[in-house]
């Protein structure tokens, strides 16, 4: 489940937030406490609540006092709008720029992806 390329809270905030773009989890819906999540995966429970704590600082998970943790009403916007930002700054631009370099037309980009797009 997890892996040795970054900390363990991150890996648990990105399983999560994952969860909540695709649609594992919904909106207001709860989640596992830091000790359920801890006890599943077999790590320190404090690990797990930084993950979660990091989670309620982005505004993606909320807390009800002696309840639990649960999804944002806004928290899927909020991560497809990141990421949306993160992929056009991350793989169009770049694509764009590589583009320009080697001469390929903006048109001739667009068709392939549509192409693409079409045999999916």
């Amino acid at each position: 489940m997890f892996d040795d390329r970054s900390p363990i809270y991150l890996q648990i905030a990105e399983q999560i937030k994952n969860d909540i773009v695709t649609g594992a989890l919904a909106e207001d819906e709860q989640v596992m406490s830091t000790n359920q999540y801890a006890a599943f995966y077999r790590i320190n429970p404090a690990t797990a609540a930084k993950g979660f704590a990091q989670l309620v600082d982005e505004g993606v998970l909320y807390k009800k006092r002696g309840i639990g943790m649960f999804v944002s009403p806004n928290a899927r916007d909020l991560l497809r709008s990141g990421r949306r930002d993160s992929f056009f700054a991350e793989v169009v631009d770049p694509m764009i720029r590589e583009a320009r370099a080697i001469g390929v037309p903006l048109t001739e980009i667009v068709q392939h992806i549509q192409k693409e797009g079409d045999q999916q």
